[in-house]
């Protein structure tokens, strides 16, 4: 190893496996100095080393200027701190990244930020007091929830934040139904093996949609329900359902058009898909649509959006008027994906229920974070 610099060396020195997926994380991880190179921290049997940057490509890439990594290498919760300002960029493996700041950043304490496993689900979690589980969106993972739970950790909350079946680093089986029934049940599961008897929920898109279902099906262990632009049952005509039930969602096993093509088109439609989060954001998706069982889950789930009744007797909205926890609904006036329209017929079914708009699109937590939060924060308080 040539020449690097002494504030990676001090950063991969504190690598604690504990933080880590207790040590199971196989990964390369490259730690870029603006204008001076890059270095690899190779991650493996419970240890980590910092070597020359090899010829392949890194499982995440994390970039800073020279300055900051020094910062990182005297501050304790410097890299996450970093992370959240934009100063150090992490691209690629979002949970290999996040997961090797978490890991090298000193904290001892109970409620430090760890990466872990439990019923099949991969998670994160943060924070001491009552428990709230965070659900992402489709084609998202647990770490498009981390300013949440950044955000809820310091506030009395034991944040956690876990990928669904089919996404990020949970288990995706075939044949699963990867409908909102199923994901409430998965979470029920892991709320058991977590030893949680009761949590707030916190969901966004489709995760929102799966917090609802786990407050109809399950409101015994549900606290409060805070969703941010929920999918919500179509009240429009889907004049594509009557094909779409008779396509299976097992022809994602096939990789249709070669990655290049999706990685443009993904990134073409994304506003800013190409820098910041959401670009970050655009890896995490194309990570896991890559692979077989993550294309299979990811078609399955989108259309059991597309495909869920509206109306009859266990059509989505007569249900929805039975929902008994208090929700919080945080609207985008931007959304296209989840108009503001909706506001109105939530209300209709849920009058209890309170409403935010906010100046932004389908991800809240990630596009008026201080604003979705706040009233996150003051809702569950």
């Amino acid at each position: 190893m040539s020449g690097a610099p002494e504030a990676l060396r001090k950063l991969v020195g504190r690598y604690d496996p504990a933080v880590f997926e207790e040590g199971r994380a196989r990964f390369r991880i490259r730690l870029a100095v603006a204008d001076e190179g890059a270095w690899d921290a190779v991650i493996e049997n419970g240890a980590a080393r910092l070597e020359d940057a090899a010829e392949e490509r890194s499982d995440a890439l994390l970039t800073a200027d020279a300055p900051t990594w020094r910062r990182i290498a005297t501050d304790l919760r410097g890299g996450m701190d970093a992370f959240r300002r934009r100063r150090l960029h992490v691209r690629y493996n979002l949970h290999a990244g996040v997961g090797f700041l978490a890991a090298t950043g000193g904290a001892s304490e109970p409620g430090r930020l760890e990466f872990r496993r439990a019923a099949g689900l991969s998670y994160l979690q943060a924070g001491m007091g009552t428990p709230v589980v965070m659900v992402h969106g489709l084609g998202g993972t647990k770490v498009s929830m981390l300013p949440t739970v950044a955000a809820l950790a310091p506030s009395g909350f034991h944040a956690v934040s876990v990928d669904l079946p089919g996404a990020g680093d949970s288990d995706k089986p075939l044949g699963a139904p990867y409908d909102a029934r199923f994901f409430a049940d998965s979470v029920v599961a892991f709320l058991d093996t977590l030893g949680i008897e009761r949590a707030h929920v916190v969901g966004n898109s489709l995760g929102g949609r799966v917090a609802l279902e786990l407050g109809l099906r399950h409101p015994g262990r549900v606290g409060r329900l805070a969703l941010l632009a929920p999918s919500l049952a179509w009240r429009r005509d889907r004049p594509w359902a009557p094909l779409l039930r008779l396509v299976r969602p097992e022809l994602g096993l096939l990789q249709m058009a070669p990655r290049p093509v999706v990685e443009g088109i993904v990134r073409n439609v994304i506003p800013g898909g190409r820098d910041g989060w959401a670009a970050a954001g655009v890896d995490e998706f194309l990570r896991v649509y890559t692979t077989p069982r993550g294309r299979a889950a990811f078609y399955a789930a989108a259309r059991q959006i597309y495909l869920e009744e509206p109306e009859g007797d266990q059509g989505f909205w007569p249900r929805l008027k039975t929902l008994e926890p208090d929700a919080l609904f945080v609207w985008g006036r931007q959304d296209r994906l989840v108009p503001l329209a909706f506001a109105r017929h939530v209300s209709e079914a849920v009058p209890g229920a309170r409403h935010v708009e906010l100046d932004c699109g389908h991800v809240p937590q990630l596009e008026r974070p201080s604003e979705t939060h706040a009233a996150v924060k003051a809702f569950l308080q």
